[in-house]
């Protein structure tokens, strides 16, 4: 038994369509599982009770997380000869990663691998060939694109066999409406804000 932890986010139709028509042509794991993110990678020595009960206790009280995607990187895979193309927001991705340093913070210690850098990311493609990877994501980059979502359900799943199964779904905690912006008191003053750039080695 694999156990994991992934995310399927709440997508627009159209943003889930653009996704699913390019992973169809470069991912091999399309007709496996549907978009997501991973944040808790393959647990064998658990049972489903013990490891349910432990994410669960972890994520208690956290909030659903609003993400926003504006560019593609490629990556290395770290157990294999191949190369992956993922989509990796820039609002939330700080918060994706406390989420998956939350889950890893006690009876999944030994199980984090602190020599491999997470990147919160949908994967969209992979190869063997580095450079057809590379232009996976260029090919993404081209374009002025922006996929938005929420992560507001953990599933946890079992794979095992080339098929993915959820054994159970966590529901995280809606987002409560902002307070209502101050009034413009200074109206000679504005203020930008600049989107985080993600570099990746």
């Amino acid at each position: 038994m694999n156990l994991l932890v992934i995310a399927y986010p709440q997508l627009s139709a159209t943003d889930l369509e653009q996704i699913e028509d390019f992973r169809r042509d470069n991912d091999k794991m399309f007709s496996v599982v549907r978009p997501h993110f991973t944040l808790v990678f393959p647990v064998t020595d658990l049972s489903i009770a013990d490891f349910a009960s432990e994410i669960k206790k972890q994520v208690k009280g956290m909030n659903a997380i609003r993400f926003s995607i504006h560019c593609s990187a490629t990556n290395k895979d770290a157990f294999n000869d191949s190369f992956h193309a993922f989509l990796i927001p820039g609002e939330g991705f700080n918060q994706i990663t406390k989420l998956h340093d939350k889950l890893y913070s006690d009876k999944l210690s030994d199980h984090l691998r602190p020599d491999l850098d997470f990147i919160p990311h949908i994967s969209i493609g992979n190869s063997t060939d580095k450079m057809l990877c590379k232009k996976m994501a260029d090919d993404w980059n081209l374009k002025n694109f922006t996929i938005s979502g929420f992560i507001s359900t953990l599933d946890i799943v079992n794979y095992e066999n080339e098929t993915v199964t959820t054994v159970k779904k966590i529901k995280l905690k809606e987002i409560t409406r902002k307070n209502p912006p101050l009034p413009n008191v200074f109206p000679m003053i504005s203020l930008q804000i600049i989107s985080p750039i993600v570099f990746i080695a």
